[in-house]
C-alpha cells in the first residue's frame, strides 16, 4: 500500500507540473494581453519546482473552473485592450471631423462676407450712378416740337451714362423714340408707354408735349420698381413688357 500511495503522488505531482505549466503559460498571455510583457518568476519557479499552488492541489472537481476562470481573463483582457483601441479610433475620427468641420465653416463665412462685399459694392455703385449729377427736365428748354434726335439728346443729358443704352433700348420697343405715341387700345402713352398716360402727370403737367417730362417719369419708374433702366430692360427681355 504505501508504495502504490508513492507512486500516486508522484503521478499527481506529474499532473500538476504540467497543470502548472498550463496555468502559467495562460497567465503569460494575459499579461501580454494587459500590457505586461515581464513572465512571472514566482509561476516560473512554481512550474519548475511543483510547488505552491498547483492544480494537482485543488480538488478534482474545481479545476476546471480554475482554467475557466483563467481563460475568461484573457478574454477580458483582450476585450479591453480592444475596447481602448476602438476609443483611440474613435476620437481620432472626431477630431479628423471637427477639423474637417471648422474648415468648412471658416470657407462658407469668407464666401458670405465676399458676396455682402461684392453686394454692397454693387449698390453703393448703382447709388453712386442714380446721384450722378445730370440734367433734370426743368432744365431743358421746351421746344413746340421734338425730333427722334432732340429727344435722344435730351435724354442722354438726363439719364446716367452707364445705364443709357438700357434706357434706350426700352424706348425703341416702346414708342420708337415717338413721344406722342399713343395706343388706343390701352390707353397707354409716350416715350415709355406710361398706362395710363396722366401717370406721367406727377413729373409736370407738360407730359403730354414735353419729351423732357416723360423721361424724368420713367427714369423714375425704372429706378423705383426694377433698381435702375438695366434692371428693367433685363425684366423685359424675359417678359416683353415691363
Amino acid at each position: 500500500m504505501l508504495e502504490g500511495m508513492h507512486v500516486s503522488r508522484i503521478s499527481v505531482r506529474g499532473f500538476a507540473v504540467a497543470s502548472a505549466t498550463a496555468v502559467t503559460t495562460v497567465g503569460a498571455v494575459v499579461g501580454v494581453a494587459s500590457g505586461n510583457t515581464q513572465p512571472s518568476n514566482d509561476m516560473e519557479a512554481t512550474a519548475a519546482s511543483g510547488e505552491g499552488t498547483l492544480l494537482a492541489d485543488i480538488p478534482a472537481g474545481q479545476q476546471a473552473d480554475v482554467q475557466t476562470a483563467s481563460l475568461a481573463q484573457q478574454a477580458d483582457a483582450q476585450a479591453a485592450a480592444a475596447d481602448t483601441a476602438a476609443q483611440k479610433s474613435a476620437e481620432e475620427s472626431a477630431r479628423k471631423q471637427a477639423a474637417e468641420d471648422a474648415v468648412a465653416k471658416k470657407e462658407a463665412a469668407e464666401k458670405k462676407i465676399a458676396e455682402e462685399k461684392a453686394a454692397e459694392k454693387r449698390e453703393a455703385e448703382l447709388k453712386a450712378s442714380r446721384s450722378e449729377a445730370r440734367a433734370d427736365a426743368s432744365d431743358i428748354a421746351t421746344q413746340s416740337s421734338y425730333s427722334i434726335a432732340e429727344t435722344q439728346a435730351i435724354a442722354r443729358q438726363m439719364i446716367p451714362a452707364d445705364q443709357f443704352q438700357c434706357f434706350s433700348n426700352i424706348v425703341d420697343h416702346e414708342s420708337g423714340w415717338n413721344y406722342k405715341a399713343s395706343n388706343p387700345s390701352s390707353g397707354a402713352y409716350g416715350l415709355v408707354q406710361a398706362l395710363p398716360g396722366s401717370k406721367m402727370a406727377s413729373a409736370g403737367s407738360d407730359w403730354q408735349t414735353n419729351p423732357a417730362t416723360q423721361i424724368k417719369w420713367g427714369l423714375n419708374y425704372m429706378n423705383d420698381r426694377y433698381g435702375s433702366p438695366c434692371g428693367a430692360w433685363d425684366f423685359w427681355q424675359a417678359n416683353n413688357w415691363y
